[in-house]
């Protein structure tokens, strides 16, 4: 009997918060050879759920989903269950939502045009270990990797989505790993006052927490990783 006839089908949970486009993913893994859909989340918090009561291979994941976003829920995953891959299912294929979502640790991303082979692919790659990136995912990687780095402006940056300078010296020490009454002490604050600035940051940014504003000051370029 060959490998192929012996290999187990993978075991997939599909997270879209749509109803209608989650029990149209799942109608067509149901279709696809090689995949059996063991469960469906309609948020990232029933994702991370799912992922420990049924210990599945890959989570086909949406970001952009309330309570827990696809991203937050990947890291989620893959910290706690490792033995789960997440293959991104998304409309964005934006630097915003593809950046942040493979730092997360998902193996694969694929846009919601993509075909059903496509996605079997995908998935059979990530399980080998390998990437499974869409071919226009790919090309935006490459293109990334191959612009030049600005250069460091001597122009203070306009702080981004509305925030006060001070909102954005609040949201700096946050990326740096301060708690708050260590960024009380590095403003001379009082501690409810920096909770007053996380909590209007938080607004006006869409946050929900503080890892997500650790990722969203990097990805303003409002902090930088230390070199070397």
């Amino acid at each position: 009997m060959t490998e192929e006839a012996v290999r187990k089908p993978a075991r997939v949970v599909v997270a879209d918060d749509q109803t209608v486009v989650r029990e149209g993913i799942v109608m067509l893994l149901g279709l696809l050879p090689g995949i059996e859909v063991v469960g469906a989340a309609a948020d990232g918090d029933e994702a991370v759920r799912l992922v420990a009561e049924l210990a599945p291979d890959v989570v086909l994941m949406d970001l952009r989903m309330p309570r827990c976003d696809g991203v937050e829920a990947t890291r989620r995953i893959r910290a706690e269950y490792p033995g789960t891959q997440v293959v991104v299912l998304t409309t964005f294929a934006d630097d915003a939502s593809l950046f942040p979502a493979l730092h997360a640790g998902a193996r694969g991303y694929l846009t919601k045009d993509a075909g059903g082979d496509e996605i079997v692919r995908a998935v059979e790659s990530v399980l080998s270990g390998d990437a499974g990136l869409s071919p226009s995912i790919q090309r935006r990687l490459l293109e990334r990797l191959s612009e030049p780095e600005p250069l460091p402006s001597s122009e203070p940056a306009e702080p981004p989505d509305g925030l006060t300078t001070r909102e954005t010296e609040v949201l700096v020490l946050i990326a740096d790993g301060l708690s708050n009454q260590e960024i009380a002490r590095e403003l001379h604050v009082s501690t409810a006052t920096v909770k007053t600035h996380i909590n209007n940051l938080f607004a006006k940014t869409g946050l929900k927490d503080r890892a997500q504003a650790v990722r969203y000051a990097y990805g303003k370029g409002l902090v930088r990783p230390p070199a070397g």
